[in-house]
């Protein structure tokens, strides 16, 4: 690995044993514990160390497409190294290890953090797929033009990658929060499929078709009762099982990146919402 990428990274704990040989693995695992405009509850700069800690616990196996990591190759790159309160820096370190990964022939798997750090991941990917759109699977619409007066924000991370991507290439999934302005921006500018998940996905697939898509996906997607782990919790989401069965679904397109946000350790019972973040892991690299 570029040795000035090395440096940006540091290794604390592997996911389920990852492959450590690099030139031979397409899929990349990469750790973003950047939570520094978390507005609510903080804690999500724990997740990608315990994500990874308490897969351990997990079968390599998916009962559901009836593989196994084994079977795979597969990199865990470590966490990026983020300057916590300097923003501009953590997204342009986030952007540059991306970027390199993709200049190798990689897919990034992410596992964050905060839902900022989505917008940095987007930028890479649209300069190798200029063509690109977004999936976002969330509660919250994230697309305020500011929050507290910043334009770099979690709740403004959609806007920002709606304006970078062109609006009618993201597409919203069960989104069930958002204020006024938020909801006329998206009636304009985006394709929000507003508090659906399931009925939403054959028309989603059809809508992409055989472009590229880049997956982010909020865990707070998930109703508080199956991910109770997450700083901004909204009553009526979908069910872990459901949320899987969307992802198997999905495996149908062509997904060339993904993120996981929002697991927030401190605020769990029985790290319930970190295992089932490590299994929503090895079913993405193991259908995508």
């Amino acid at each position: 690995m570029n040795s000035s990428i090395s440096e940006l990274l540091e290794q604390k704990a592997i996911f389920m044993g990852g492959a450590r040989e690099f030139a031979a693995c397409q899929k990349v695992i990469l750790g973003v514990p950047m939570d520094s405009t978390t507005s609510f509850r903080p804690g999500t700069r724990m997740a990608p160390f315990r994500v990874r800690e308490v897969s351990e616990g997990l079968e390599e196996y998916s009962i559901y497409q009836q593989r196994s990591l084994d079977e795979i190759d597969y990199y865990d790159a470590g966490d990026i190294i983020i300057p916590y309160g300097n923003i501009a820096e953590s997204m342009r370190r986030i952007q540059a290890v991306c970027r390199y990964f993709l200049s190798q022939g990689k897919r990034v798997f992410c596992i964050g953090g905060e839902h900022l750090l989505s917008l940095a991941l987007v930028k890479a990917y649209r300069a190798v797929y200029p063509d690109l759109m977004v999936i976002q699977m969330d509660a919250h619409a994230d697309l305020r033009d500011d929050y507290l007066g910043e334009k770099l924000s979690h709740a403004t991370v959609m806007r920002r990658i709606a304006e970078e991507i062109g609006g009618k290439n993201l597409l919203q999934l069960g989104i069930r929060s958002a204020t006024r302005e938020e909801m006329d921006y998206a009636s304009q500018n985006t394709c929000m499929y507003l508090d659906r998940v399931i009925s939403a996905v054959d028309e989603v697939k059809d809508k992409i078709g055989q472009r590229p898509v880049y997956l982010s996906l909020d865990i707070d997607v998930l109703d508080p009762a199956f991910a109770g782990g997450t700083g901004t919790p909204e009553a009526g989401g979908i069910t872990s099982r459901e949320l899987l069965q969307v992802l198997h679904s999905l495996a149908e397109l062509k997904i060339v990146g993904f993120d996981l946000v929002e697991i927030s350790p401190p605020l769990e019972i029985g790290d319930n919402t970190s295992i089932l973040g490590a299994k929503i892991m090895r079913e993405a690299l193991l259908a995508f």
